[in-house]
């Protein structure tokens, strides 16, 4: 193709014959279009590492039911305690019970957990029924976390960077909701 200099004034005078056109003065063709679209939420894969989260995840919450299994919820009468069974552990005790004077948000929480793996799903609930809500979800993220990492897709849940915050914002209001009733009923 030749070299073709416009000045500004000649431009719209100028046209090609059919015979000076070349490839390049065509129109493009129009785009090929595909049968693909993209994902649905429910319809997206977790990453290679997010799958190893989910297996980590699994093998967390396991480990804490174990720890609950060596928890000593009951007094040395055989009653059933309302908090403090960390210490059976070697744990210190709470120090904001002991600055304060009042029990923190979370106590009570793991002598809940303790019962609950021991089927005493009532003093669970007395003690704290956060804790008893808490673990359950626990134990149900066990299974589930394993199928999602083996299947590599989420089971009931769409978009997992929306659950996992909503779903820690509603247990941090359910727990303090919980701790404002204990500080309330403790004045009555």
């Amino acid at each position: 193709m030749r070299n073709i200099h416009l000045d500004p004034p000649n431009r719209d005078r100028y046209t090609l014959t059919h015979s000076e056109q070349t490839m390049d003065d065509q129109p493009p063709p129009p785009p090929i279009r595909t049968a693909t679209r993209p994902p649905k939420p429910s319809e997206e894969r977790p990453t290679w590492w997010v799958r190893g989260l989910l297996l980590l995840m699994a093998a967390l919450f396991a480990t804490v039911f174990y720890v609950a299994t060596q928890v000593r919820p009951y007094g040395p009468d055989g009653e059933p305690m309302r908090m403090a069974s960390h210490e059976s552990l070697g744990l210190p005790p709470c120090n904001f019970k002991q600055v304060v004077g009042i029990p923190c948000p979370s106590c009570g929480m793991t002598t809940s957990f303790a019962m609950l793996v021991r089927g005493d799903v009532w003093n669970s609930l007395r003690a704290n029924w956060v804790g008893t809500l808490l673990a359950t979800v626990l134990a149900l993220s066990v299974p589930w976390s394993i199928y999602c990492s083996l299947r590599g897709r989420y089971l009931w849940v769409r978009r997992f960077e929306i659950f996992v915050p909503l779903a820690m914002g509603v247990y941090v209001v359910l727990m303090l909701t919980r701790w404002v009733g204990v500080i309330v009923w403790d004045k009555l």
